[in-house]
């Protein structure tokens, strides 16, 4: 084992010399053909075990909390915190923080793409797993979305410890009726004041209120919402946090981040505190982080899915927007799920630009929200409307090759501002 992590650690470092980046998943392709169990026999020695998170929606935001969260409260914690959701891309991230063969870790906290979860989960047994949603995400690549359900049903099955569910998610919930399931069940959700800013799949393609009930009143629930200010609810204990994070989504993503953290910790939990510490969060890379240019703040919001981009655009500020949508295989080749977002809120779109420019354009006229420019090319276009916004702030939302195209241009743009 220690010599394939060697190997790994070559690749990686000849990878940066290519200028692949710290995100490439190569090294992880090799080790895992070298040595088929390299994952199972790494985490198996982390004495608290591996968290398995994954689901439609939020898995690289709800890991960055779970993450942050148990680091504040002095786990020393193991993530794949490139955004490589993939088997490989967890092994590319452990050999990077690998010292003498082995992980200084106490417990990995792990997003998993669903369908590669399944073969992690062979792979690797999870103590704890949580399980987000399941919306109609890149039906090119799932299928139905009763497939989706089933492939997160299967790793509640080779789960260990705790599965924590979302009891407002109806796909989600019925896994906790599968006979196979021998793992506690732990829950979040919404209620209250809150329930009127979220809809599960089932309600945004059919318009129609489905029933949910609260299923356990241990449940952490979100249940008030106001100017980002969060309040959530545990039995009879509830506590307010003022979040950095953006969007109404993710406040249910800290909702399930709360439920988790206290299966983690057991009595060592304190709702008053790990509350106060998510309101210390920052934003997960391209996932409504900041980048200043100058004078102007563009905030960069990854959008892949009709409820993802709903929710997005119902938390946008009003400023000047670009939405960007790319077609290519990380994006989903299928972009007709822009029909099922609402876009009547928006007063104007600036600019719209990748790939699909053109229909996100057509998109937005059956919306009647004027169009100001459509532009192709990503880098003109971004540097276009950063310029436009002078001093003010901007919202730029898109699909994930485009957000990663959009943070480099905003990158080389603040580096040219500071080096005059």
């Amino acid at each position: 084992m220690l010599l394939v992590s060697w190997i790994g650690k070559i690749i990686i470092a000849l990878s940066r010399g290519l200028g692949r980046g710290h995100g490439s998943a190569l090294p992880g392709l090799v080790v895992e053909k070298l040595y088929p169990n390299f994952l199972g026999r790494l985490l198996g020695r982390l004495p608290d075990g591996v968290v398995l998170i994954s689901g439609t929606n939020g898995k690289t935001t709800t890991t960055k909390i779970v993450a942050d969260l148990l680091r504040t409260d002095g786990y020393r914690v193991f993530t794949n915190t490139s955004g490589s959701n993939f088997t490989r891309g967890v092994i590319s991230a452990a050999l990077s923080q690998m010292k003498r063969g082995k992980l200084e870790a106490d417990i990995a906290v792990l997003e998993l793409d669903e369908a590669y979860a399944t073969r992690f989960v062979d792979q690797v047994r999870p103590r704890y797993a949580l399980l987000l949603n399941v919306f109609r995400d890149q039906l090119d690549r799932f299928g139905e979305i009763d497939h989706t359900a089933d492939l997160l049903k299967y790793v509640a099955e080779k789960t260990s410890g705790v599965v924590v569910l979302n009891e407002d998610d109806p796909r989600i919930r019925r896994i906790s009726r599968d006979a196979q399931v021998k793992a506690k069940i732990a829950w979040f959700g919404y209620d209250g004041q809150a329930s009127q800013y979220y809809t599960s799949d089932d309600e945004l393609h059919s318009q129609k209120v489905v029933a949910s009930k609260s299923v356990s009143k241990q449940s952490v629930r979100v249940v008030g919402l106001n100017d980002n200010v969060a309040t959530y609810q545990l039995a009879d204990e509830t506590r307010s946090v003022k979040l950095r994070l953006f969007g109404i989504h993710n406040a249910l993503n800290c909702a399930a981040a709360l439920s988790l953290v206290r299966q983690i910790e057991g009595d060592k939990f304190a709702m008053e505190r790990v509350v106060d510490n998510l309101g210390k969060i920052r934003p997960a890379f391209g996932r409504g982080e900041i980048i200043l240019v100058g004078d102007a703040s563009v905030q960069l919001i990854l959008v892949k899915n009709p409820s993802g981009f709903q929710l997005s655009l119902n938390s946008a500020s009003g400023s000047p927007v670009m939405i960007a949508i790319n077609d290519a295989y990380a994006d989903g080749r299928d972009v007709s799920w822009l029909w099922d977002v609402s876009f009547v809120g928006l007063a104007n779109v600036d600019y719209v630009s990748g790939v699909r420019a053109d229909d996100m354009a057509i998109r937005l006229t059956y919306d009647g929200v004027p169009c100001a420019n459509i532009e192709t090319d990503i880098s003109v276009a971004t540097r276009r409307f950063v310029k436009k916004l002078g001093r003010g702030d901007g919202q730029i939302f898109a699909t994930y090759t485009a957000m990663l195209k959009i943070r480099d241009v905003l990158e080389q743009m603040s580096n040219e501002v500071n080096n005059g």
